[in-house]
């Protein structure tokens, strides 16, 4: 797929959900696709590796829930081939943005993405969320911050939660059915500040999705969140 047949085939698919990209912005988005196929050739980064799928799957999924997003300051958690952040960042560079991941290949991969692009005001870095959210650089620090495919919400609210400031915002990227997971979540949401305002469900082509965006009402107590591991293999209920 060349830049002309990507930018006919972005425009005819994101046309159909209201977004509408600058010239500019699109070949930014070509650029990062074809680096990511190139790093995916060699090292596991994704296992969406078809263009027409990188289009809907990993583009436009990321950049649908921009309308929703609220503040300038965000981190991107369990950012893995940097999305939704870094499409983020592309449609809109007002946003200062931390990409977050475990894993070193898929930081280094994304710090060489935000270099060929041309992008300031954004950076990837290799950490646990535990970590981060105990370190007083960033605790309490960000607008918002976003996750995609990271972990169930009881895990990803410890996560993201210690990280917003009073006033801040989290939004969750999920699939279908997660009715059940915000059930059991709930609690959890209560003891680290946060309140769930509003669970938006719609359909990218054939996939079903959902956006749950939690506000943050009072400061995470200094417990949270708990050592490396411990939201994941003991979830708060």
């Amino acid at each position: 797929m060349n830049k002309e047949q990507f930018k006919e085939e972005f425009e005819a698919i994101s046309s159909k959900y209201g977004l509408v990209l600058k010239d500019k912005q699109i070949s930014c988005l070509y650029e990062y696709m074809m680096n990511l196929i190139e790093w995916n050739s060699k090292i596991n980064l994704t296992a969406i590796n078809n263009e027409d799928d990188i289009i809907v799957k990993h583009f436009i999924d990321s950049i649908y829930i921009e309308k929703y997003i609220k503040g300038k300051r965000g981190v991107d958690i369990g950012s893995g081939a940097g999305f939704p952040g870094i499409p983020l960042k592309i449609i809109n560079d007002n946003y200062s943005l931390l990409l977050v991941d475990s894993v070193n290949k898929k930081v280094n991969f994304m710090n060489d993405s935000i270099e060929k692009l041309n992008l300031d005001k954004i950076e990837a870095i290799h950490a646990r969320a535990e970590e981060l959210g105990q370190n007083k650089k960033y605790r309490e620090q960000f607008d918002f911050a976003v996750s995609r495919a990271v972990a169930n919400m009881t895990t990803l609210v410890e996560y993201l939660i210690p990280l917003v400031k009073c006033g801040g915002k989290i939004y969750c990227l999920k699939g279908p059915n997660v009715e059940d997971e915000l059930l059991a979540a709930q609690n959890a949401i209560k003891i680290l500040g946060g309140k769930i305002e509003e669970k938006i469900t719609y359909n990218i082509e054939e996939n079903e999705r959902c956006l749950v965006i939690i506000s943050k009402e009072k400061n995470t107590e200094q417990t949270y969140p708990r050592k490396m591991g411990k939201p994941l293999k003991e979830p708060l209920r």
